[in-house]
């Protein structure tokens, strides 16, 4: 139902839905299994539905995750209210809808992952300059993108990940100061793998998009098997996989949602995840001062070769 209204409203559609295999591809790459799981940008729930319906699908329990959201549109944040409420999923939405960037209702929450779709490129959104988020340095007026990404940073715990939807300007953009707290955050070594995803999977948009990944740890971890990444990152080149569904919308397969996650999981690691070895126009491990070579530019096509 979600999916039908989206597509019929067109525009204004990705303010409350995330296609299904996007927010798939991120739950599949995040696995997260146990722990506080938040979106700031919630929309209609679609990413902590997904987390519930991956956490049992491994055998867990609906009580293994908490969930913590925000959504600043009033309709919308009824949508997701009700789309928890009838799967019987529990979570804090906070006391009503709110701006994030204005009134932040979690504001001494530290998850365990961020899963977020925030809205693409947007130049109007309110900005305090002193604002205890910008680590990294002040986002600009005009674009919130990097403001979204220190919101994510910030919230997460110690060996927290998060993974997020953005518009492929952020991988390269140079405006206002963008380059130089990208530069900032790929320096603090927080980024664990970029995912150039193909056009044509939104509802309401034709911008082609990217999937980061972001982590506060990457060093080896005996406990959920990953092995030691500092100074590393991932970069995946998925453009020209997924399948038209109709004449404008593209939707990733089960098995390209396989590729990219376990490819994800054969580098950091994880489990019984196969060997990790680089694939020329698909996938490349780059090492920090690699991207530093490129201007600090996280576009994969620049490090996967042709």
């Amino acid at each position: 139902f979600l999916t039908q209204f989206a597509s019929a409203e067109g525009k204004n559609g990705g303010q409350f839905y995330t296609p299904s295999s996007i927010v798939r591809t991120l739950v599949e790459m995040l696995a997260p299994y146990k722990g506080r799981i938040y979106d700031p940008c919630c929309g209609s729930g679609g990413m902590f539905v997904q987390s519930e319906k991956f956490v049992e699908a491994h055998g867990g329990g609906l009580g293994d995750i908490s969930i913590y959201g925000q959504e600043s549109n009033a309709t919308t944040r009824r949508l997701a209210v009700m789309n928890l409420a009838l799967r019987g999923i529990e979570a804090d939405f906070g006391p009503e809808h709110a701006d994030t960037f204005r009134r932040d209702l979690h504001p001494d929450l530290r998850a365990d992952y961020v899963l977020a779709n925030p809205p693409f490129n947007d130049s109007d959104w309110f900005r305090k300059d002193d604002d205890v988020r910008w680590q990294y340095g002040v986002p600009p007026k005009g674009n919130a993108n990097f403001a979204w990404v220190q919101h994510f940073i910030h919230h997460l715990a110690p060996h927290g990940m998060a993974g997020f939807v953005l518009a492929n300007g952020s991988m390269s953009s140079n405006q206002s100061g963008e380059g130089d707290i990208r530069k900032a955050i790929i320096e603090a070594d927080l980024v664990d793998c970029m995912v150039a995803l193909p056009g044509q999977l939104f509802y309401s948009t034709q911008i082609p998009v990217c999937l980061w990944f972001v982590t506060k740890d990457k060093g080896a971890d005996a406990k959920r098997g990953f092995r030691e990444r500092r100074q590393q990152t991932l970069f995946i080149d998925a453009r020209k996989m997924g399948t038209l569904i109709d004449r404008v919308h593209r939707e990733l397969t089960d098995a390209d949602l396989e590729k990219i996650a376990s490819t994800y999981h054969a580098w950091r690691g994880d489990g019984a995840a196969a060997k990790y070895a680089d694939v020329a126009g698909f996938c490349k491990s780059a090492c920090t001062a690699e991207i530093a070579a490129h201007g600090h530019v996280l576009t994969p096509g620049r490090y996967v070769g042709a």
